[in-house]
Order: structure tokens, then sequence, then C-alpha cells
């Protein structure tokens, strides 16, 4: 439990509170401008998509190479280069890129939604309105991406991206804004304390 008003205890907490609502903010702020930049924010993330394999390769590659006596080594190696050579065709074309996982993520909407929709039809369970409302949100959302494709994939990851963080930093926010105000509520001195303290 945390001690009284000012201890080092509760200070620490609702710093470290702040720092979390801090950091909300700032991904907020993040992911309104690349809602409002969608192709920065779609060839952004495409270059952190790139350096996330190349590090994950490095790092694996080492994992690889330290367990190199385990009949695991060739196939860490393999992994480990699969992801260095991914992550620099991304980076290197981040474009390209964009463009396929695009087209991949509208196939997926589509193949999900189809598969909701014919579920929905088949099984008629209790919650066939909102699976049916799923699924042709689903086929809808991956038609429009295809039939505007490739132009879509300038908007459609930059907005995905930017809505994550945009969530994220809401999220966070309201977790420091509420440990902080639990922090004051455990950290508070009991009412008789106040009184006592009166007279």
């Amino acid at each position: 439990m945390a001690g009284p008003v000012g201890t080092p205890g509760s200070r620490k907490l609702r710093r470290g509170f702040g720092w979390l609502t801090l950091l909300g903010a700032v991904l907020v702020l993040g992911g309104v401008v690349g809602l409002v930049y969608t192709g920065v924010a779609t060839l952004t993330s495409m270059v952190l998509f790139g350096w996330l394999l190349l590090v994950g390769g490095l790092v694996g590659l080492l994992q690889a190479v330290q367990s190199r006596g385990s009949n695991f080594f060739w196939l860490g190696v393999v992994v480990a280069a699969l992801n260095l050579a991914a992550g620099i065709v991304v980076i290197r074309n981040p474009v390209g890129t964009a463009e396929a996982l695009t087209m991949f993520a509208a196939l997926l909407f589509l193949t999900g939604g189809v598969f909701r929709l014919v579920g929905s039809v088949v099984v008629r369970g209790p919650q066939f309105g909102w699976t049916l409302v799923q699924g042709a949100f689903g086929v809808l959302l991956g038609l429009l991406v295809l039939f505007d494709w490739p132009h879509s994939s300038l908007y459609v990851l930059g907005c995905f991206f930017s809505l994550a963080l945009l969530f994220d930093g809401l999220g966070l926010i309201a977790i420091g804004t509420g440990g902080r105000q639990m922090v004051d509520l455990v950290s508070a001195p009991p009412p008789e304390d106040q009184e006592q303290s009166h007279d």
C-alpha cells in the first residue's frame, strides 16, 4: 500500500502515472497527425516494420550462433536470414511493400466477410444480425480497397497505423489519469485524521 501523501512511494507512483499519461498524449498526437497525413504514416509504418524485421533477424542470428550445437541451429539461421532479407526489401522499397500488404489486407477483409456472411446465414445463431453486419462490412471494405488499389495502399495502412496509435494513446491516458486518482485516494489520510489535524 502507498504511504501518506507526500511520501517518496506515492510521489514515485504519481510520477510514473504522469509519464504514462504524457506518453499517451504523444501517441494520440501522432495518431491524429497520421490520420491527416496518411501517406507519410504509411511510409513511416513500412520503414519501422522493415527495421523491426532487421533487428529481429539480427537477434535471431545471434541466438542461433549461441545455440549452434543444438538441433535447431540451421532452422534459426534460415529464419533469421529470411527476416534480414525481408527487412532489407521493405526498407529499400516501402511503396511496393505497402501495395503488397494492402492487397493482402483487402483479400483478408473480403474472405473474412464472406465467411461471416455464409456462417451467419447457415447457422442463424443468436448473434445472426450482428454477424451479418460484420460480414457485409468486411466484404464492402475489402471491395473498396481492391477497387482503388494500388492507390489505396497510400492511405489504408497509414490509416490503420494511425488509428492504432490513437487508441493506444487514449488507453494510456486513461490508465495514467486513473492511476494518479487511485494513488491520491489510497494515500489520502482518513477523515478522522483530517478532523484531528483541524482541531
